[in-house]
């Protein structure tokens, strides 16, 4: 029998407690911008403009939209934001999110820095997880080609060799650390090479306990079955299999390429078919939590009371190391907040870097709280009604 919640995702007392009026009205202005299409899509296409003609206009992005969503332009400037997601009991995930890159010099710039992140999360007890992406230190179209099972140049060999030993240097100095370290997801047509690379680093690792977590996205009709292949070969090779689920980021390039290539879409056909198979794998993973470690990637509601009450029914209290639930920067602090207030283990996903090198990421952050069919975002909602909260309190 499962025991009455102890938490409400509607709570805004607690989601805003760290804000000032002041700052909720800031927020108020800008997710209130974002609720205007025309204004999101044409103010996007402007900025991308703007930036590569060389205009001044980092002093209007960066106090605005970049300040809500990231954490700075380096580390140090994340400090604030590790502190005061500290203060709240949430742990922060460090995201270099420098996008746009493709070649040896900006591989090893990005391995240096995730290094640096895994560092800094040594010295800091706010920050549990690291994070990297494979095309963010291998050349993805190499990736590609090594799935498809193309022969690869000599000098592609040579640079796939690299990739590999970067990725060992960061799994390694995460081990050594004891700071658990995610592979993100990537588009279909290479994350098989991303999987295999990650469960070769899995079963080096994670012998004593989760260290290198795969993602899976949830998005994608057949991962349910890999999750479950992937958790028998952890048995089988005695070591502990670290899973990030998360719905999924790249649908619409996915349907795209599906149709163009005239192979089948690997994308769930309904949002809701995906919502299904995402619940199906956190029940999946606390029924054998023994050998899995999780970290539940949604801002979902209904995903997020259903991990609670699958924690209650099987008697893993809300602080288990095992389980941790993680929500975007700027993003769903109604589940963040007030998880983290119950004594759930909850991180934020925290990008950084030059403005001009994130805009991509903040254009689709801005894209996913527009509007739709004349409704307000739902973080919009949240922030008005803290506010009207506040007056009527006064």
């Amino acid at each position: 029998m499962i025991t009455e919640r102890k938490l409400s995702f509607d709570d805004t007392a607690i989601a805003f407690a760290s804000k000032s009026n002041a700052e909720l009205m800031k927020m108020y202005t800008l997710f209130a911008t974002m609720n205007n299409n025309f204004l999101v899509k044409t103010g996007g296409n402007l900025v991308q403009r703007a930036f590569k003609w060389g205009l001044p206009v980092k002093f209007l992005i960066k106090p605005t939209i970049f300040q809500h969503f990231c954490g700075g332009e380096n580390l140090l400037e994340c400090n604030q934001a590790i502190q005061s997601l500290g203060q709240a009991n949430i742990g922060t995930i460090l995201d270099y999110s420098v996008e746009g890159e493709n070649d040896e010099n900006s591989f090893d710039r990005t391995t240096k820095e995730v290094l640096a992140t895994i560092e800094k999360a040594n010295t800091s007890k706010h920050i549990p997880f690291s994070v990297f992406k494979v095309s963010g230190i291998a050349d993805s179209r190499i990736l590609e080609k090594v799935q498809g099972k193309i022969t690869l140049s000599p000098a592609e060999e040579k640079a796939f060799t690299r990739a590999h030993a970067r990725m060992d240097i960061l799994c390694q100095r995460a081990h050594q650390y004891g700071i658990s370290i995610f592979v993100d997801a990537e588009e279909s047509w290479f994350q098989e090479v991303v999987d295999n690379l990650t469960y070769e680093m899995m079963a080096k690792y994670n012998k004593e306990k989760a260290i290198v977590y795969n993602t899976y996205q949830l998005y994608r009709h057949d991962r349910l079955e890999i999750l479950q292949r992937d958790y028998q070969n952890a048995v089988d090779h005695n070591y502990y299999l670290g899973a990030k689920l998360v719905r999924g980021a790249y649908m619409e390039k996915e349907a795209r390429r599906a149709a163009e290539q005239g192979y089948d879409n690997p994308i769930n056909p309904t949002k809701e078919a995906s919502d299904a198979l995402f619940n199906e794998a956190l029940t999946f993973c606390i029924e054998n939590i023994d050998r899995i470690a999780i970290c539940a990637g949604t801002h979902n509601e209904a995903s997020s009371y259903l991990l609670v009450d699958l924690m209650a029914k099987h008697g893993i209290a809300p602080n288990d190391k095992r389980i941790y639930f993680a929500q975007l920067y700027g993003m769903s602090d109604n589940l963040s907040f007030n998880l983290a207030h119950a004594g759930y283990n909850v991180a934020k996903y925290v990008p950084y870097g030059p403005v001009d090198a994130v805009i991509p990421y903040l254009l689709r952050r801005a894209e996913e709280n527009t509007a739709i069919a004349g409704q307000s975002s739902r973080e919009f909602n949240l922030i008005k009604k803290e506010l009207q909260r506040r007056k009527a309190a006064k």
